[in-house]
């Protein structure tokens, strides 16, 4: 089963800050849904898991993350996959943009994503909300991060 997200975002921060919290690790972990662990294996490549549950499936999924075609401080390719044993398995790619504007950064994100196995079973609309979900977690948790309400701690 593949899927599509688009969104964008406003963060009170330059564009170069956002930038740098973009590829700061414990930033991401921070961040990221379920996420346990996050360590740079290579530059602009990391080792992940993360703990997710979609409806009625938990899985904790193993993977890499790889970050191509960087651009700084504009944009970036980040690109994934992890495997969940029997749930299934993850896949995707997206785009990220950094437009600085008068608010400080506007932040624009496509993504494109394949699921296999039990979670595949799970139904389109199931997934996508749950995607969306996830999306709305990061996102928000970045924004705090990114204006200094909500700093990471090492």
């Amino acid at each position: 089963m593949s899927m599509t997200m688009a969104g964008e975002i406003q963060l009170a921060a330059t564009r170069e800050t956002v930038w740098e919290k973009l590829n700061d690790p414990d930033v991401l972990k921070a961040c990221i849904p379920g996420c346990e662990e996050l360590v740079r294996s290579a530059d602009n490549q990391f080792s992940a898991v993360a703990k997710m549950k979609v409806g009625p499936v938990s899985a904790r999924f193993k993977g890499r993350v790889t970050l191509s075609d960087l651009v700084p401080p504009s944009s970036y390719r980040i690109s994934g996959e992890g495997e969940g044993g029997i749930a299934g398995f993850a896949k995707g790619v997206a785009t990220v943009a950094l437009v600085a504007n008068e608010e400080g950064t506007l932040l624009s994100y496509g993504v494109e994503a394949q699921i296999g196995g039990k979670l595949a079973q799970l139904g389109q609309r199931l997934i996508s909300g749950s995607a969306n979900k996830i999306a709305g977690e990061f996102f928000s948790r970045f924004a705090d991060v990114v204006k200094g309400s909500n700093p990471v701690t090492l």
